[in-house]
């Protein structure tokens, strides 16, 4: 088994990355072996057309939003913070976001079959709405 959770493979910047995350998967799997992701879907369908922001928090004590970058499949995700003695603090991070589609696309050229897709770790339906899924992918014997 390899396991990458909680949005793991977005940390890896270029979709080449990704690719070389799903064969270093499969080269250290058995066969039968399982590789298994969990990764939020992109809320593009938040983004009107021509915005590239979109706010997550809007609080007194924080401020977030997460700009994308669409060509490059690039988000970042913008946190302002006040601290107790009103000064504020800013933090960044990149990721690249990956389609669940592209996710089976990887595994394929890795050498590995679609097993299943859920929405979460409950095993709930992975549908059009859903923000998250835990996607399952078996190296053949």
């Amino acid at each position: 088994l390899v396991f990458l959770p909680w949005n793991g493979i977005s940390n890896l910047k270029t979709q080449h990355e990704q690719v070389q995350c799903f064969r270093n998967a499969a080269r250290h799997l058995a066969p039968g072996g399982r590789f298994v992701i969990e990764l939020w879907v992109p809320p593009l369908r938040r983004l009107p057309p021509g915005q590239t922001a979109v706010p997550f928090d809007v609080s007194d004590e924080h401020i977030g939003f997460d700009t994308y970058d669409v060509i490059r499949q690039i988000c970042v995700s913008h946190h302002y913070r006040r601290d107790g003695d009103g000064s504020i603090r800013y933090q960044s991070g990149e990721f690249r976001y990956i389609w669940p589609a592209e996710c089976d696309l990887m595994a394929q050229l890795a050498g590995l079959e679609p097993e299943s897709r859920f929405e979460d770790w409950r095993g709930n339906p992975f549908t059009a709405d859903s923000e998250k899924h835990v996607s399952v992918w078996r190296k053949p014997a």
